[in-house]
């Protein structure tokens, strides 16, 4: 019934569209409405009678009390899984079961769990914490700041080189490895409060940690600031060592607190300030002789100039602007913005954590370490403390895996290889299957170690049981730069690489890298085809040679909303002060992510003009706060790329409004053909003037009834291909020509750039000047979280069909896919102006007229017919995309979703780029094209080639006849006349350069 009556409570909300707050009344209802049927008096009695209780008030009270001390409150609403904080939603709610349902299965496997066991009392007396601070428990979204103090500590003009701690009562002689270092705008609510709470923290008794106190107040502050700041300082550093040193201090900021920061209007007045210090000294039975000598030497331009010294120090130091609020422990920066609290329980949890976590096992070292020719005298506890505190926070600022293993247990008498290093400082120990891929990387890079910094090592060789085929089939090297790469008699550079001797001769190969999941390479000399390479047909030599480019970095990100699914659909542009948009992408559904291309240098990224920008902000980067900004800057400083996490809010106002509104849905934004108010026309009228290829400047999307080059007018073409190794190329090359032959319009082609060859990337650009036509070259690096196909074809296939929403510039329309092996004989401007009906794909369906092939028909029978319903099944060669539908109804986002969920299956989607679109066409709806613009051998007959707009060299699974042959048998003519335009424009660049 509790659970009813919180459903019942949201329903009326939503149903009065209350903003977000629940009101009275809809606690009220709710209570009427789950109550009223087993209710044996009137519900409306009962609540007068609750409202009145004074138990009621009380427990409310302590539970609120109780929720706070947790540190939920300022949640508001949250979900906690055996202990574990996470958000009040479904997903967070069914990856919180995910995750821990494998951890009990465990310990129920290994015995530690049985039916009596509370797991919730056994999980929390393991790791569990008595208060939780987003701030202190990273969840993963905001990465801890670290800085490294051990230079700042031996700096002689470093302000903690001075610096003096406080402790709590009769510790002081005692080591602390953990140090709080508070920084304070005493002439703020939330600095003073901070410094209370530090105090507060010290009273109750803390045996390993102490606290220094940073004034970081604005150098402007008053003369009362100004006493208050001498006389702290005076006080921590003259009688830090006196028994009521902490209550003096603490009654003090009470007093100031009271008197200076919570009044309103600003004093100059200072004397009740020093009225109270001598006051409360003597009470606390602390000399008066210091204060005295404070007071009667108090400079207000020399604490003014010093606390300016500070300010720009933390700045410079460690990237904190003055008037911020912040506690460093043992290097790890917490910065307090408005709104948050730090209370002296959170110092007890960050105290605790960091002690377990990273401090500990640092501190036992160093205690045990034998001092030898040190002066006795230095050995102070300060100095240790100081020791730890370097060395911890110097450590925390390397980035390393949280992951361990206990490799000692394992048994390797018959099954490892030692190599003894008794001089080395570095020991590996390191698990492999030597006949498994990962195997192969993993002995290629200790090799590469074993080189460089000769470590002792143990190789434990884990190989698996049975094997049915031999589970490696290619040939690895891992390349490193090494000083060989660096000629030793003048400036040049060889470059890393790799060798591969004694291959085999006969066998057919295949040349790839494996590079950072950052990285975009490609191959920028080679005069052979790296997909079919065959050393027995290169002459004397037997040898081939390539060179690979790095030739872009990958700026990925996650964007997200709090409290709601991630803004799939949502557009992002990127680029410079000077020209703000040179890339642009949008966030997928899936974790939120997109990416963009980049290479090292300072970027902005804000979001597009149009609809994305009309209903969001983005927030700014922090701990809690509420500021939003127009851009992000973004510094790419090295070569690993960068991973952005960024998360936007609904503008006031827009909280209701959808991202994505299909045409269909909202005559406000119909996409009609001359009509410039579509839901993106902003975007599209902006952005075009970007889209054009490499040292290009023109439009992707031109209306213009100017001549092109050639004589060419009209709105452009765009047309798609993709092609791997030479003699795709070359096919290539022949559905270019005959594509330019049937029409008068400008025409663009798209490449992929991933698969071409340098040859091809050599040649386009001539054959363009040749022919008039433009094209552009673009790519998308495989997401890590997406299911990676392994065989080469299988990734050009994917490519057709995964990326179609983010791998084209935003402006761009609308664009046909032509296959490589494909014949046109129609002008392709009739298929792209062609109304689609609203569906965001255009296929030709497979034609079944050819009844020589009906038994190779699988769509007609088993699976495939259950699963159609009678819809037809489309053949990939030829099909187009409305990419503005395409993105509104987040078609990507589904087919991504149902690839994702079939291509595990090594027997699903034997034809990935065909059978996804056909599987999923329940979801992402395909407009069947007529059959004449697609006719191939194999599956139609010749009745209807006469008719045939284009024709594709399909595979013939009764013949298997070679493609080429087929190309020269059914167009030999046309072929004749295409291969030797092609040779001349080969030729002619040849004899050019």
């Amino acid at each position: 019934m509790a659970f009813q009556f919180l459903s019942n409570v949201n329903k009326l909300r939503v149903e009065s569209a209350a903003e977000e707050n629940v009101e009275m009344h809809h606690v009220e209802g709710a209570f009427v409405e789950t109550t009223l049927l087993k209710a044996k008096s009137p519900p409306q009695d009962t609540l007068l009678r609750l409202e009145k209780e004074q138990t009621l008030s009380e427990l409310s009270q302590q539970s609120s009390m109780h929720v706070f001390n947790l540190g939920l409150a300022t949640l508001e609403c949250c979900l906690l899984m055996n202990g574990l904080v996470h958000e009040p939603n479904e997903e967070a709610l069914l990856n919180a079961m995910n995750e821990e349902l494998p951890k009990i299965q465990e310990q129920v496997y290994y015995g530690q769990i049985s039916s009596n066991t509370d797991v919730l009392d056994k999980f929390l007396s393991e790791s569990g914490v008595q208060r939780y601070n987003p701030k202190i428990i990273s969840d993963g979204k905001l990465k801890p700041k670290f800085v490294s103090l051990s230079s700042l500590i031996l700096e002689k003009e470093s302000i903690f080189s001075e610096l003096n701690y406080l402790h709590s009562p009769e510790t002081m002689d005692d080591l602390k490895p953990v140090t709080h270092l508070l920084v304070v705008d005493v002439t703020s609510k939330k600095g003073i409060k901070l410094l209370r709470e530090g105090l507060r923290y010290l009273l109750g008794g803390s045996k390993i940690a102490r606290i220094g106190v940073v004034f970081n107040s604005n150098g402007e502050a008053n003369l009362p600031s100004l006493f208050f700041t001498k006389f702290f300082e005076v006080t921590v550093s003259s009688y830090s060592h006196k028994k009521g040193v902490l209550n003096f201090l603490s009654r003090l900021c009470a007093f100031y607190e009271q008197e200076y920061i919570l009044v309103s209007g600003v004093t100059e007045n200072y004397q009740p300030l020093i009225d109270k210090i001598f006051e409360l000294a003597a009470e606390n039975m602390l000399p008066s002789k210091g204060y005295e000598s404070a007071r009667t030497g108090f400079c207000a331009e020399e604490i003014r100039s010093r606390l300016n010294k500070v300010t720009q120090f933390l700045f410079r130091h460690i990237g904190l602007d003055h008037g911020t609020n912040a506690v460093i422990t043992n290097g790890k920066v917490i910065r307090l913005f408005d709104g948050s609290t730090f209370l002296s329980h959170d110092l007890q949890l960050l105290e605790s954590l960091e002690f377990k976590q990273r401090i500990r096992h640092i501190a036992e070292i160093i205690e045990d370490i034998k001092w030898e020719d040190i002066d006795p005298d230095i050995l102070t506890s300060k100095f240790i403390s100081d020791i730890v505190m370097a060395i911890t926070s110097s450590i925390a600022t390397r980035e390393r895996s949280s992951e361990s293993a206990r490799f000692d247990i394992l048994n390797a008498e018959y099954s490892a290889v030692i190599l003894q290093n008794e001089f080395s400082t570095i020991h590996i120990d390191a698990v492999i299957d030597p006949l498994s891929p990962s195997g192969q990387k993993l002995s290629a890079l200790l090799r590469v170690l074993s080189k460089f910094i000769q470590p002792s090592m143990r190789l434990v060789l884990n190989p698996v049981s049975s094997l049915a085929d031999l589970p490696l089939k290619n040939y690895y090297r891992y390349v490193l730069p090494t000083p060989d790469d660096f000629s030793s008699t003048d400036h040049t550079v060889h470059g890393p690489r790799a060798f591969f001797a004694n291959m085999p001769l006969s066998k057919t190969l295949t040349m790839n890298l494996d590079v950072p999941e950052s990285w975009l390479v490609e191959p920028v000399v080679t005069i052979h085809d790296l997909d079919n390479i065959l050393l027995e047909n290169l002459a004397d030599t037997i040898t081939l040679q390539a060179v690979f480019e790095l030739e872009a970095l990958v700026l990925t990100g996650h964007c997200s909303e709090k409290d709601h699914e991630p803004p799939r659909g949502l557009q992002l542009i990127l680029g410079t002060k000077n020209s703000p948009h040179l890339v642009d992408t949008l966030v997928m559904a899936n974790l939120g992510y997109w990416q963009m291309k980049v290479s090292p240098g300072v970027w902005y990224l804000q979001l597009a003009p149009g609809r994305s920008s009309e209903l969001y902000l983005m927030k700014e980067d922090g701990e809690g706060g509420q500021e939003t900004t127009l851009l992000k800057r973004l510094i790419i400083s090295d070569m690993r790329g960068k991973l952005v996490h960024m998360e936007v809010i609904k503008k006031k106002g827009m909280e209701r409004e959808k991202l994505l509104i299909p045409s269909d849905d909202d005559s406000n934004f119909s996409r009609k053909k001359g009509n410039q108010n579509s839901w993106n026309s902003n975007i599209l009228k902006w952005a075009s003037e970007f889209i054009g290829g490499k040292d290009h400047s023109r439009k992707g999307e031109t209306s213009s009834t100017e001549p092109g080059k050639g004589g060419r007018r009209g709105k452009t073409i765009n047309i798609f291909s993709v092609a791997s190794g030479h003699l795709y190329e070359r096919f290539l090359k022949i559905m270019i020509l005959s594509v330019l032959k049937n029409t008068r319009r400008p025409v663009k082609f798209w490449f992929i750039k991933n698969y071409l060859s340098p040859q091809f990337k050599d040649v386009i650009p001539h054959m363009a000047r040749e022919y008039g036509f433009e094209y552009e070259l673009v790519t998308y690096k495989w997401p890590s979280w997406l299911h990676k196909q392994k065989e080469k074809q299988r990734i050009i296939w994917a490519y057709k069909i995964l990326f179609l929403d983010v791998i084209f510039p935003l402006a761009l329309e609308k664009v046909i896919f032509v296959d490589a092996d494909q014949i046109v004989r129609a002008d392709m401007g009739e298929l792209y102006d062609m109304h689609l009906r609203g569906l965001p794909l255009a296929y030709t369906p497979f034609c079944d007229n050819n009844k020589e092939m009906d038994g190779y028909r699988f769509w007609k029978q088993g699976f495939w017919k259950d699963h159609l319903r009678g819809k037809p099944y489309h053949i990939s060669a030829l099909y187009v995309v409305d990419l503005v539908k395409f993105r509104e109804t987040a078609a990507g986002d589904q087919l991504r979703v149902v690839y994702e969920t079939l291509s595990k299956d090594p027997n699903s989607l034997s034809n990935l780029d065909q059978d996804l679109p056909n599987y999923a066409q329940h979801m992402v709806p395909i407009f069947s094209l007529p059959q004449e613009w697609l006719w191939c051998e194999s599956w139609c007959g010749n009745a209807t080639k006469s008719r045939a707009k284009t024709i594709d060299l399909c595979n013939n699974p009764m013949t298997k006849e070679p493609k080429l042959l087929v190309t020269v048998k059914l167009m030999r003519a046309f072929f004749r006349l295409l291969y030797h335009f092609l040779l001349h424009t080969e030729l002619c660049f040849l004899v050019g350069s």
